[in-house]
């Protein structure tokens, strides 16, 4: 997981190396909507959690950009059961690459692939990372609005392709919407 990790971030950091003097960097932080499907998932439920973390837009032209970040996001779901509402908490640091086109040129679409590490999975108080893989590809697609003020908003879905459970007798994915207020500081 080390390895991939760096290995991210060296490609993260040696993309933003080709077009330096077009190259802002910024902040976000949100809201997350996460839950997962799959197999024995129809009394699972929604969490609402946090997103926050570092981003960068590296403009390719003027309608295209490369938009790597840096996110401690949280996902998760909730169990509705006779008995109580119990919630799973997983927390990941997440690395979306995504692909931005405007439409004008303030909004945006924005479409990639990002990857997530496991760093805490918890069910009430009791640890159960076990129960996960610490691995999770998955998919974006959203939209943007940014302000010359370098302030921005972003709306995405980010569906997960790689099962996240390590039982072989079921396959869970996870879904998350992520709402995002950013800022470009330089």
């Amino acid at each position: 997981m080390k390895k991939s990790l760096l290995l991210t971030v060296i490609a993260v950091l040696g993309l933003a190396n080709v077009n330096a003097q077009n190259v802002e960097f910024g902040a976000k932080a949100g809201l997350n909507f996460a839950s997962i499907y799959g197999d024995n998932t129809s009394d699972i439920g929604f969490v609402t959690a946090y997103n926050f973390g570092l981003m960068s837009e590296i403009s390719i032209s003027e309608k295209f950009s490369f938009q790597p970040e840096l996110l401690y996001s949280g996902i998760g779901y909730s169990i509705d059961d006779e008995s109580d509402d119990d919630t799973v908490a997983l927390n990941y640091l997440t690395v979306p690459l995504l692909g931005k086109y405007y439409l004008t040129e303030r909004f945006s679409v924005e479409a990639g692939p990002q990857v997530g590490f496991l760093l805490s999975a918890k069910q009430e108080s009791t640890d159960v990372k076990d129960a996960f893989k610490t691995l999770d590809f998955g998919t974006s697609l959203g939209l943007g609005y940014k302000l010359d003020s370098g302030l921005n908003f972003s709306a995405r879905y980010t569906l997960g392709l790689s099962d996240i459970s390590e039982s072989e007798d079921f396959s869970n994915n996870t879904g998350v919407l992520q709402l995002s207020i950013g800022y470009f500081f330089f």
